[in-house]
């Protein structure tokens, strides 16, 4: 079965479910995005890779792992988001060591911050983008690809999109400054990395 290749968008902080995130995924070549419900300590894991210019004080844990595997010659070619069971998505990273090939079972969310960290593709299969794929409107309104009811209230949930950092536009630079400073001090770099956003759109 051929394979869809994903991009990662960003992180969406939800308004209406108090510590959810959503972790969007881009279709390559077409306009529907995958959105996948993770947590914070997922969502930081994801924005630390993403951010280049955070870096925190300590490895964290994905961090160590891409360590590990670089001291031991060891590739993620591939990351593929296989399954979706009941709103849960599955993923299998695709391991190469001396040419060998394994294949490991894996949290999506894992998944994805580990392929950030290697420089790995993402993919995805068609039924899977077909079920769970959307198109998002310039407003918050979502255009469903397939009538799976689940599938959208879920994603209603938390698509009140916050991507562009929206709500930090009310400090001043110096504010927003210490903010940033205070949140990578905390490691708190899924906030750090939003407070970092509203900065640079003001340089």
């Amino acid at each position: 079965m051929s394979l869809i290749k994903l991009t990662v968008k960003g992180i969406s902080y939800s308004h209406s479910q108090n510590g959810a995130y959503a972790l969007i995924l881009d279709e390559e070549h077409g306009d529907r995005k995958l959105p996948i419900v993770i947590g914070a300590f997922e969502a930081q894991a994801i924005a630390i890779a993403i951010e280049e210019e955070i870096r925190p004080p300590r490895p964290l844990t994905h961090d160590l792992f891409k360590s590990f595997a670089d001291t031991f010659d060891i590739q993620l070619k591939h990351v593929i988001v296989h399954k979706l069971v009941d709103g849960v998505f599955f993923s299998s990273l695709v391991w190469e060591k001396n040419g060998i090939e394994e294949v490991m079972d894996a949290r999506t969310s894992d998944a994805i911050a580990l392929a950030i960290r290697f420089f790995a593709p993402i993919y995805t299969y068609p039924d899977i983008m077909n079920k769970a794929g959307i198109i998002l409107s310039g407003s918050p309104e979502v255009e469903e690809e397939t009538a799976d009811d689940d599938i959208a209230s879920q994603v209603e949930q938390f698509l009140e999109l916050d991507i562009e950092g929206k709500g930090y536009n009310k400090y001043a630079l110096a504010d927003l400054q210490r903010l940033l400073n205070e949140a990578i001090g905390n490691e708190d770099y899924e906030t750090a990395a939003r407070i970092r956003d509203e900065i640079s759109k003001r340089s």
